[in-house]
């Protein structure tokens, strides 16, 4: 499902951000990407979103060289990922409904189909009550946790997340993690970058620490 073969990425003429990674992920799998500030975690996930094209080596997703997707292929792939960015990217003319819905839109169903499960992921994370409300009244941890609501209302076949619970308590991240868990046993293929070491010991899934471009498995 995810494949990557001797990957290097760098931006411009500066220093390669990633080197030779590679790695491989399963349809299933539940993977957490650690490291420190700077290493290049949110560009090997924007890689594995094609958002960007290596600058050498091969990135397969759902089967396919990304370096050779164009035209109405790729956001054809991209709907079958669901992210959460680590600046949300909500759109500020939408209510938090209408920006959690709109994956469900894109791809063509009606309000009166999904009102309800979206009310109820709402409910879930605690949004419920600021179903009308546009981001610029959200708080920082209420914008994430409708970044997330979007990512997965979908129920996507991959879900990729850059420090989904930064923003939240110990008590909601556990219920976001609860969450992500359930997807993953759905059959979501789900790969997390988190400083929350907490979160990962919960989840006892396998980890892969990201430092000086490289990509090693860790054991925590």
């Amino acid at each position: 499902m995810i494949e990557l073969q001797r990957v290097g990425l760098r931006y411009g003429d500066g220093p390669e951000i990633l080197k030779d990674v590679n790695f491989k992920m399963d349809q299933g799998d539940m993977r957490f990407l650690t490291g420190p500030s700077g290493a290049g975690k949110s560009s090997l996930l924007r890689l594995l979103f094609m958002a960007l094209k290596p600058s050498k080596g091969l990135v397969s997703i759902f089967g396919q060289d990304t370096s050779k997707l164009g035209g109405s292929n790729l956001p054809l792939l991209r709907r079958r990922i669901g992210v959460v960015f680590q600046d949300f990217r909500l759109l500020d003319h939408l209510t938090t409904f209408e920006n959690v819905a709109l994956p469900l839109r894109v791809i063509g169903q009606k309000p009166d189909d999904y009102h309800r499960d979206v009310m109820d992921l709402l409910d879930w994370v605690g949004l419920k009550d600021q179903a009308n409300a546009r981001p610029e009244i959200l708080s920082g941890g209420e914008k994430q946790r409708a970044a997330i609501a979007r990512a997965v209302v979908s129920k996507p076949e991959i879900l990729l997340a850059d420090e989904p619970t930064g923003n939240v308590d110990p008590v909601l991240a556990k219920r976001l993690l609860h969450l992500f868990l359930e997807l993953n046993r759905l059959g979501t293929t789900v790969f997390l970058a988190t400083h929350d070491l907490s979160l990962i010991k919960q989840a006892k899934g396998q980890v892969l620490r990201l430092e000086h471009g490289t990509l090693k498995d860790e054991t925590l």
